[in-house]
């Protein structure tokens, strides 16, 4: 047998090339990269959701996302690569025109690229389809979750939660249909265009301008288009009740008697459209949809543009109160409603302003209440006498709570000391020392807010390294290690192995310590994801950029990695559905100190609410001075209600969500998307009840909206004369003054039984008025009880006082005038601004006692140069037009009330010792305020007459180089610790301003 080898056939195809493996080695190299890199940024997000609890957000999110991600890209990519098809599949064989051989040359030209243009046109148009989609899954999940609210609108009878739910989601669904039809559509006239399917050139003989195929396809898109118009007119009769309007939010006389009949009218004619459409599909003639499209455009002019405007011009303008006032009203009743704050209580307070011996005898407990340390001014004598180390930091912003001291509820100024590895020196500054050495903050630091301690100080009884205090007593060693904060950043590794080596996690220094000078720690929570497997080492390491994660021998099989660590974030991320408060403030709680974050369900949806635009409501001083970037908050809201607080636990990290207001429909639509996240009103304790309070956020945007809407009256809400201003901010020397902040006091209102904690704000008149008088008084009572699971039945009550028209109380304006005018006062402070000290106006708060207003403000002063302390100086209290300039807030009151207010302040008693050992800052000497002090009088009493010597009338520049010689006393007396001396030279002080003055006075005579 023979075997013949064949013969190549001539001819034939080449032989297939064979792959290179080196190249076939790329890219299965570049595939092993780009997933690596997509599993470090999406499975890390993973076992970060999970550690923490809630696997099921982000699991719920993806799902959905991906689902409409996926339902877009098929519905626009499958159009638009259906037109192409049905319009190149239906094009004629030939068809003799110029204009058709004309386009023959660009056929030809793109025919190599057909294939690929009828397939990445639609991939592409697809992939940003589904982008679009899968951003509304918000939307999405709200509509097939919705809760009723159980009220109707006022128009259509239909229950709300079908405007704010279901609505939204409908017309973005029609809304993403028209631009798959319209998309779908062009491409289709295209093809047919350039495959001779249609033509636009001249008429030829009786060859029709579109094929059959043609006109059914175009005629199909056509009537499609037609029916998703209609739908979106029927759908803009709903929307017009939550439009915005030029003088009240909501639809109005015109909207409800013209715009809403029109959109009717021209849904019905879309309708009529549509089915000339269809019609032109069997009849093969164009003109009635042609006339039908002028119609309709007609119409849209016609009838939804002038008939509404011409109604409004000469039918609502000419008599605008009558007709407009049942949707004022209707706007009024919605918004009390959906900022809650229908419930008010207000009250005519017939404020005097006449200062009266004895006044404050019935306002005795919010007289001793009244906060006198400035959160906003203290935080760098907190640094000074609290810090310790330059790698710890207080925020510039302080929170104020309030703490049960020896039985008695204090209000408190407290801060935590969180890590600041800014503070570290360079050469400490490296991978390990950064991710696991300095890895946590240390303990809080809490001061008496209306004591002070000795020369102006804070009153710590909470302080020191390790903690000591009041809450330590109270608490019995809470953990005081602060893994989780706001100024936090950097991720840690933390955690080792049970082998023998020592913790190398610092706590903080301490020369007694055992072994050392330093005490160090192992972090021994569940705070982050393990780290300990290769796996997770490489992910984080991709994640990071940091290799070190996988060559540290600090990271072991027992090793947690914490990231994401600013409280808002975590909770942002864990609840993507709520928006968050500005202000997130701590609280010692069940032996663990808690960030308490307060957040918000919101909607832009409610019908008939004004809109409120939220940056610029709770934009003023303290937003502005606050540190980091502000949280995400919508443009803007008509409903908001406070229905989830939440608290992050500043050791391990962990999120727990509360009902707060377990009613709210928008809360329980997300329960029902993330069942089990949100726990109980009934799971708060008892001492964390104690500790939360009303937001502030909140807070800002009713006392805005109440600017207006404190006018219940449609006639009068017309008028708009008695409308309000909040006022700007009185201390703020900004060249546009931002808002005055409320501020957190305990006072008892006129009518409450006893005082409580709330917050408060003022109100002047609105308008272009240059007047700066009160016109209101708004309280929120911040004081949610103490009962475990239960709030205060007070808690959350808005109290507003509204003045008499025809008083003339001053405001917030009027008073840092009358303080910065007082011959006493503002002399006193110009002089001290003429040395080495600057001057802090500390904030203005109002409170109304003694049958008036009373305006109370602290004084610091602190050293112009170097590391500075402010210290209390003096408090400013005005009441009408009397004005109270003292070392204590009770010596300013009794000036002002004829020498005896009727009840003492806090500080009746004098300065106070810390009960908290101090801290200082280690490698900063700080400067001490120059306080002046005089030299022995020039002349002395005589002993036969018993003559008083003459006031000093030097010089004034020989008074002040006095004054500047004793200061320099002063600041060592402070370095010393000797507050006794510190004390002399401030009563000193006193009796230097005074020469100072008589020196100027006696120059200007």
């Amino acid at each position: 047998m023979s075997f013949a080898v064949p013969r190549p056939r001539q001819g034939g195809a080449p032989p297939a090339r064979r792959r290179s493996p080196l190249g076939a080695a790329i890219v299965a190299v570049a595939v092993v990269v780009v997933a690596l890199l997509l599993m470090a940024q999406f499975w890390t997000e993973i076992l970060w959701f999970d550690q923490i609890g809630f696997s099921r957000v982000i699991w719920t999110e993806w799902i959905t996302r991906g689902v409409l991600f996926a339902l877009g890209f098929l519905v626009m990519g499958g159009a638009v690569f259906a037109s192409f098809a049905v319009a190149y599949r239906s094009r004629p064989m030939y068809v003799p025109s110029a204009e058709q051989a004309t386009l023959e040359q660009y056929r030809e030209a793109i025919e190599p690229l057909r294939k690929v243009v009828t397939f990445a046109a639609p991939v592409l148009v697809g992939f940003f389809a589904g982008i679009a989609a899968s951003a509304q899954w918000q939307t999405v999940l709200m509509a097939m979750n919705a809760e009723p609210f159980g009220e109707t609108d006022p128009e259509f009878g239909m229950d709300i939660s079908f405007f704010v739910f279901l609505l939204p989601a409908l017309r973005s669904i029609v809304g993403f249909l028209m631009a798959v039809v319209i998309i779908s559509g062009i491409a289709g006239v295209v093809t047919h265009y350039l495959y001779g399917g249609l033509r636009v050139g001249p008429a030829q003989g009786n060859i029709p301008r579109t094929t059959k195929a043609a006109r059914i396809h175009i005629a199909v898109i056509g009537t499609v288009l037609m029916l998703l118009f209609a739908a979106n007119y029927w759908l803009d009769r709903y929307s017009i009740l939550a439009s915005a309007g030029d003088r009240f939010d909501g639809a109005s006389y015109s909207d409800i008697h013209a715009v809403i009949p029109a959109k009717g009218i021209l849904a019905v004619v879309a309708l009529l459209v549509a089915v000339l459409f269809l019609a032109a599909a069997f009849r093969g003639n164009w003109q009635l949809p042609a006339i039908g499209v002028g119609l309709m455009v007609v119409s849209a002019i016609v009838i939804g543009g002038i008939y509404p405007a011409v109604v409004q011009r000469f039918q609502v303008t000419p008599n605008a109160q009558e007709l407009e006032q049942p949707y004022i009203q209707r706007n009024i009743d919605a918004t009390l409603a959906a900022f809650d704050i229908k419930d008010i209580e207000t009250q005519n307070y017939n404020a005097t302003t006449e200062a009266e011996e004895g006044a404050l005898r019935e306002d005795a407990d919010t007289t001793a209440s009244i906060r006198l340390l400035d959160p906003e001014i203290v935080s760098p004598s907190f640094r000074q006498l609290q810090q310790n180390k330059q790698y710890y930091n207080f925020s510039d912003s302080l929170s104020v709570d309030r703490y049960e001291i020896d039985g008695e509820s204090r209000d408190t100024v407290i801060a935590v000391r969180e890590l600041n590895q800014d503070g570290l020196g360079s050469d400490q500054r490296n991978w390990v020392n950064d991710h696991t050495v300095y890895t946590h903050g240390y303990g809080v630091v809490a001061a008496y807010g209306n004591q002070l301690g000795p020369g102006g100080q804070p009153a710590f009884f909470e302080g020191g390294i390790p903690s000591e205090g009041a809450i330590t007593e109270l608490e019995g060693d809470y953990e005081p290690r602060i893994y989780f904060s706001p100024s936090t950043v950097n991720y840690s590794v933390v955690g080792k192995p049970d082998d023998g080596r020592e913790p190398w996690e610092l706590d903080y220094p301490a020369d007694d310590a055992d072994g050392g000078d330093q005490v160090k720690t192992t972090f021994e929570g569940d705070g982050g994801p393990s780290i300990g497997s290769f796996g997770s080492k490489l992910l984080y390491a991709l994640k990071f950029g940091e290799e070190q994660l996988l060559l540290s021998d600090r990271v072991t099989e027992e090793s947690q990695i914490l990231y994401d660590r600013d409280p808002q974030q975590r909770v942002a991320k864990v609840a993507p559905w709520l928006t968050l408060d500005n202000r997130v403030y701590p609280a010692v709680v069940d032996g663990r100190v808690k960030w308490i974050v307060d957040a918000y369900t919101t909607t832009n949806q409610y019908p008939y609410s004004a809109y409120m635009q939220m940056q610029e409501a709770t934009t003023d001083t303290l937003t502005l001075q606050q540190e980091g970037a502000p949280v995400n908050l919508p443009a803007e809201v008509n409903y908001i209600r406070n229905s989830v607080k939440a608290t992050v636990d500043a050791y391990d990290g962990s999120v727990d969500l509360y009902a707060w207001e377990p009613e709210d429909p928008v809360l329980q639509t997300w329960e029902n998307v993330f069942p089990g996240s949100v726990k109980p009103l009934e799971e708060i304790s008892g001492e964390l009840m104690s500790h939360v309070r009303y937001p502030e956020d909140m807070f800002k945007v009713q006392r805005s909206l109440l600017t207006e809407y404190h006018v219940t009256d449609a006639s009068d809400f017309f008028s708009g004369n008695d409308f309000w201003n909040n006022p700007e901010d009185p201390t703020s020397d900004a060249t546009v003054s931002p808002l005055q902040p409320p501020y957190y006091l305990t006072l008892q209102m006129p009518g409450q039984e006893e005082s409580a904690f709330s917050l408060t704000s003022t109100f002047i008149p609105g308008g272009n008025t240059p007047r700066q008088i009160l016109t209101g008084f708004l309280a929120a009572d911040a004081d949610a009880g103490s009962t475990a699971g239960q709030k205060d039945e007070d808690y959350g009550t808005l109290r507003l006082l509204e003045l008499p028209r025809d008083t003339t109380v001053p405001g917030p304006g009027q008073v840092q005038n009358i303080f910065n005018s007082d011959p006493v006062a503002g002399e006193q402070l110009r002089i001290l601004e003429q040395g080495r000290s600057t001057v802090l106006l500390g904030n203005q708060l109002t409170l109304p006692v003694g049958g008036g207003l009373v305006y109370v403000q602290p004084v610091y002063i602190q050293s112009a140069e170097g590391t500075s302390i402010p210290l209390l100086h003096k408090v400013m209290v005005a009441f009408g037009d009397e004005v109270g300039y003292a070392d204590t807030l009770t010596e300013a009151l009794d000036q002002v009330f004829g020498g005896d207010a009727g009840a003492e302040a806090g500080d009746a008693e004098g300065s106070t010792e810390g009960e908290a050992p101090e801290a200082p800052v280690d490698g900063e000497e700080p400067e001490i305020p120059e306080d002046p002090a005089t030299e022995e009088p020039d002349a002395e009493p005589t002993a036969d007459t018993g003559e008083e010597p003459a006031a000093p009338t030097g010089d004034l520049e020989e008074a002040l180089q006095r004054a500047a010689d004793a200061m320099e006393a002063a600041e060592q007396a402070q370095r010393d610790g000797d507050w006794t001396a510190y004390g002399e030279a401030q009563e000193d002080l006193q009796q230097a301003i005074e020469d100072a003055l008589a020196a100027e006075q006696a120059a200007a005579e």
